[in-house]
């Protein structure tokens, strides 16, 4: 009688909605190139049914979760551990299940990082770095931003609270780098910025309006738009006509999620099949 192939080991992302996530494509088609026995899903989970789906890991066979909008925060009663990163930030993209427990990691600002410097060829080593934004996406990216060394870091968000909660968190943790919390947009230093990054959802519609006005983008500095659902935003078509280099979010997706394939399998992520999965 032919021996009965084992059932494939599940990974998937969390979050709700989700049917919009670009993982699953991505991770299947590393799944696939390197012949490893799993599949990747998308769980679209209710919030009142979040207990019950972390109770449910083990009878489903979920050895790995991706977590988006809005759990990044709401998984940690269910981690038994996480990482000093993912503390920091306060948030958890992903989470490897193993017989010690579920531990949480974030991969985001690891994923912008090399992005930055492995594709877009930009260094923030001493350089002058301006963010738009003071939530989760913000703290990740300001996280492994510091450990290039950059020479400032200006932030604003309109809930100026958040701003100084997230310059008195960096300002703990690193020296030698200048914080400023910015009061408005034009408080950001944007004459001498070398690289912006918007971490808002500002730009995900169409109808979005920039939170820039283009008379402060200037030719040379490095615009970063962490939306990707769109090819551009206002803000990187305005960034473009001014003739600054641009670039969206989809290569710290792809990056973020080659640090989640290592983690959950130990192996080294295909880079080439899973960027063109996304089209990259």
């Amino acid at each position: 009688m032919a021996q009965k192939k084992p059932l494939p080991t599940l990974f998937g992302v969390l979050g709700y909605p989700a049917k919009h996530s670009l993982s699953p494509r991505m991770h299947n088609a590393a799944f696939k190139a390197l012949k490893i026995n799993a599949r990747y899903r998308i769980f679209e989970v209710e919030p009142s049914r979040l207990k019950a789906f972390f109770a449910s890991l083990s009878r489903r066979g979920i050895a790995g979760l991706n977590v988006t909008i809005p759990y990044k925060q709401s998984v940690f009663p269910f981690l038994r551990s996480v990482t000093e990163e993912a503390a920091m930030i306060g948030a958890v993209n992903t989470i490897k299940v193993s017989a010690n427990g579920l531990r949480g990691y974030n991969t985001d600002g690891e994923g912008f990082l090399r992005h930055l410097i492995d594709d877009l060829s930009f260094d923030p080593r001493n350089r002058n770095i301006a963010v738009l934004g003071a939530g989760g996406a913000s703290r990740a990216v300001c996280v492994y931003l510091c450990k290039a060394k950059p020479r400032s870091i200006a932030i604003f968000n309109r809930d100026r609270s958040k701003t100084i909660d997230l310059v008195h968190l960096l300002n703990m943790h690193n020296t030698g780098i200048e914080f400023i919390a910015a009061d408005t947009v034009a408080h950001l230093g944007l004459e001498k910025a070398d690289l912006l990054v918007n971490t808002t959802s500002v730009g995900m519609n169409e109808t979005d309006p920039s939170l820039v006005d283009p008379s402060y983008l200037r030719p040379g500095m490095l615009v970063y738009d962490l939306v990707y659902s769109r090819k551009s935003t206002r803000l990187l078509g305005d960034a473009g006509n001014k003739g600054c280099r641009t670039a969206n979010g989809l290569g710290m997706l792809l990056y973020q999620g080659m640090a989640a394939f290592k983690i959950w399998t130990g192996r080294t992520p295909p880079k080439k099949i899973m960027a063109r999965s996304l089209g990259l």
